[in-house]
Formats: C-alpha cells, structure tokens, sequence
C-alpha cells in the first residue's frame, strides 16, 4: 500500500539531517485544543495584538480602500472569528462585501460560513475548500476588487527567502488595485519572544509532544513521550523562532515499521516562526513589486497588520 503524505513525510523527515517535522500537522483534535489554550497564554501576544489592531485601527485601514465593492478573499481562513472584526468595519465604512473564505478543511469552512451568517447576516459568504496553492486560480478572473487576506503571522511560519516566494505567488493572483493585507509579528525584546513560544505552563511544550504522540497513533510508533524535552531559541539578527524537540538520550524509535536513530541530545526541528522589522517588509514589498505597503500596530508595536497596494 503507498504510504499517506503524513507517512511519507514524517519517516523522510526523521531520516533527514538535520531531522524536522513539519508544523502542519501539529493540528489533530487535541493539537487543535492545545493550540486552543496557547492562545489564551499571557505570554502569547500574538491574538490580543491582532484583535486590538483590528478594533481600534480598522477604520483607519479602510480610509487607504478607495473602491466601494470588495470581495475578501481570505487564505486559510479558518473559524472567521477574528476576520469578522474586518468585514464589520468594512462594511460600516459604506463597503459592499463578498466574503471568500479559503481553507484545505471542508469542515472548518462549514462553521466559517455559518459564524459569519448569524454574526454578519446578509453577507455573501462563498467558502472554497482546498489548498489555497490551488484553489487560488478560481478567483484570477473575477473583476470585483480584491482583498486578499493572510493574517495570524502565517506568514512566519515560511522560512528565509520562501516568504518572499509565497508573496510574490500571491500577487500574481491580484489585479491593479486590489490589496494584500498580511498579518505579521515584529521583531522585539527577544525575552519576549521566547516566553511566547516556551511558556511557564509547558502548554507549548505538550503541543509539540502531541505530534509524537500523534505519530505513535497513525502510524504504529513507540515514542515514549518522556524521553523528549521542548527548546526554543530566537536569533534576533535574523528574526528566527525555532521550536526543537531535543532526544534526552541515545535512543532508537520505531516509526511505520522502520527503525530512527536518535544521539544524546540529538534535536528534531519542529516549526519556525519568523519575526520582521518594518524596513524588513519594506523590502519584502520591492521585491515583491508591489507598489505601496501602510502598517497598522498595535499599541507595543508588537504586530503589524500591513496593507500592501499594488499600482492603482
């Protein structure tokens, strides 16, 4: 039988060197519910940040909107909580909104489009479910204005130059005029940053572990959880997070019926969450060629919610 991509790529990744998994699938249900309490952490910033940028800035942002009719189209959109605060403010602003919720979860956009009907009723809500790589081209040739949405500091989760990639990718799906609005995470007081991803609870540390425990589920291994300790770290110069398991000793793993080898001490890269400057997006936005980018931070200047323009 040919192996599922979670097969294949977890025994690739732990065969590889250095050895990675791949953060997309932290998110079975108790992953989803231990990301769940992340959110609620003190020391995780990132949602208060956001939410405050998207209740006290919002009418801000919609006065760079010239265009009366939008159609929002929002990459991996998830449960439309936070979203809804946007396409409140838009339409209070006097806009006319369609709302196009992306995401690779069929499910996810069910309760999306049924949140938004009772929060938001009378909003044209049109979920597309799949991956967004793909899904993307159904709304190249649509001629209402777009708006495309990537918020929650996703974009930190692409490393070095594939940010730039992912950005440059998605501007050839938008038309002069339209706008990319990109939820990022600031560099800042590197303390800061490692309480938020290494946090007194150990909730950060169970949601890493949950993936091995995962493992050992679906795909017949016997990772015995306590023989792995969580670490991060976060290079300020190149604005890097990196959450690592780290083997406590030597040890071997059965994983899908082949045997991985671990040294003492030996790390497992688990996800990256990149941090940017302003002047870093400012580059970001030349090369990208668009033509304009206006940030809106919150209070701290922890988080910016940056409004990229292409040429009107």
């Amino acid at each position: 039988m040919k192996p599922t991509a979670f097969e294949k790529d977890v025994v690739d990744g732990l065969n590889a060197s250095p050895k990675k998994l791949f953060s997309k699938y932290f998110y079975d249900d108790k992953g989803s519910a231990l990301f769940q309490q992340i959110m609620q952490l003190p020391e995780y910033y990132l949602p208060a940040c956001e939410t405050e940028i998207l209740t006290e800035k919002s009418s801000r942002l919609i006065d760079k909107l010239p265009r009366k009719n939008y159609e929002v189209v929002e990459l991996g959109a998830g449960d439309g909580t936070k979203t809804a605060l946007f396409l409140e403010s838009l339409i209070r602003g006097g806009k006319t909104v369609r709302y196009l919720p992306l995401d690779i979860s069929p499910d996810i956009l069910e309760f999306n489009r049924d949140y938004m009907r009772k929060r938001i009723p009378g909003l044209p809500v049109e979920p597309i479910p799949g991956d967004y790589f793909h899904t993307l081209e159904t709304i190249k040739t649509r001629k209402t204005p777009k708006i495309i949405l990537f918020l929650g500091s996703n974009i930190g989760n692409f490393e070095g130059k594939k940010a730039l990639e992912f950005i440059t990718f998605v501007k050839k799906y938008l038309n002069e005029g339209d706008h990319f609005l990109l939820g990022v995470d600031l560099k800042k007081n590197p303390r800061t940053i490692l309480a938020a991803y290494d946090d007194a609870a150990g909730i950060t540390k169970k949601f890493n572990l949950n993936l091995l425990e995962r493992i050992n589920r679906e795909l017949a291994a016997n990772f015995i959880l306590a023989n792995f300790d969580h670490y991060a770290s976060y290079n300020p110069v190149s604005g890097a997070t990196n959450s690592y398991l780290i083997s406590k000793k030597a040890q071997q793993v059965l994983v899908a019926g082949n045997l991985v080898y671990f040294r003492a001490f030996e790390p497992i890269h688990m996800e990256v969450s990149q941090k940017y400057s302003l002047d870093d997006l400012e580059t970001i936005r030349e090369q990208a060629g668009f033509h304009s980018v206006q940030h809106f931070t919150d209070s701290r200047s922890y988080f910016s919610i940056s409004l990229f323009q292409t040429q009107a």
